[in-house]
């Protein structure tokens, strides 16, 4: 294992952990094409990603791993090697991108110009505080009677609101917390406040 991904499981900084992992690359998130609720499966490269997390989270001993029941993130943790103790959880699924589906933000801009998902929503899907519902309800599950560490597989947008709720933010400063394909990243504790750890790497 190279010092440039250590283990998770090598980090001491915080005794209770959430470590939060991003599936591996599709056909359509290379693209950028908002991909919501289309079940679109791992491209070449996102397998041999979502293979090299075995390594990546090599020693760690999950109390539990949750993973939405798309087929990206299926497959991730699968390939990840954690899918014996998986619980398929729906409230992890991908923001509902609605009419937007399928479509680049420079297509949308078109005709709704400055757009952001995070501020402006999407027509026929989800806003910012729908999808925040849903995390502050994946993290009142996970908080209830806290094991660590806990491993949740799940989706760009939909993580980058999940960590916005886990600080006390509005779900709309999602924005500001970008995450690439197949990253690994922490929250958990310092003293009593809730911290990112590490993020996107």
């Amino acid at each position: 294992m190279s010092q440039a991904e250590p283990s998770v499981y090598d980090y001491t900084g915080d005794e209770q952990r959430i470590v939060l992992v991003r599936h591996a690359a599709t056909s359509w998130s290379r693209s950028g094409r908002h991909t919501g609720r289309t079940d679109i499966p791992l491209d070449e490269d996102g397998v041999r990603d979502a293979k090299a997390l075995e390594t990546r989270l090599a020693g760690l001993h999950p109390s539990r791993v949750l993973v939405s029941p798309l087929l990206r993130a299926v497959a991730t943790c699968e390939l990840a090697g954690l899918s014996a103790q998986a619980e398929v959880d729906p409230t992890l699924m991908e923001w509902d991108y609605g009419d937007y589906e399928g479509l680049t933000t420079p297509e949308i801009r078109l005709e709704q110009p400055g757009w952001n998902v995070f501020v402006d929503g999407c027509p026929g899907g989800e806003d910012a505080a729908a999808v925040g519902r849903r995390a502050d309800d994946v993290l009142a599950r996970v908080l209830e009677g806290f094991v660590s560490p806990i491993v949740i597989f799940g989706h760009a947008h939909s993580l980058r609101v999940l960590v916005a709720r886990w600080l006390g933010l509005d779900a709309t400063a999602g924005r500001h917390f970008s995450l690439g394909a197949c990253s690994v990243s922490l929250l958990g504790y310092e003293r009593e406040d809730r911290v990112v750890s590490r993020w996107n790497t």
